[in-house]
């Protein structure tokens, strides 16, 4: 049995507005004139989609008792920036492009 193709981010919008109306896979699937695994496949898809969002880098280690002030923040930004910028340099350089 062939599969049955649908350009279904076509239909997106639709869907997005059904699901928030209240309707079932099983509604939705009837009025747009697909199967129900379709729309639950596409479902799923969009939730792992919307999971995947880029979020900040979680800091590590224990938190600080007291915050610092500006200029001691900006002070260990500036030696994380170097050191950054001395490992891109070695990787240049391993890479022989330096």
């Amino acid at each position: 049995m062939p599969r049955k193709w649908t350009d279904i981010m076509s239909l997106e919008t639709i869907i997005i507005q059904m699901r928030k109306e209240g309707h079932t896979r099983q509604e939705i699937a009837d009025a747009l004139g697909l199967d129900k695994i379709q729309i639950k496949n596409w479902v799923n898809r969009n939730n792992r989609k919307q999971e995947k969002m880029p979020t900040s880098p979680k800091r590590r280690g224990r938190p600080r008792k007291s915050p610092l002030n500006q200029q001691d923040e900006m002070a260990l930004r500036i030696k994380e920036l170097e050191r950054e910028v001395e490992l891109y340099k070695s990787f240049l350089q391993a890479a022989g492009r330096m």
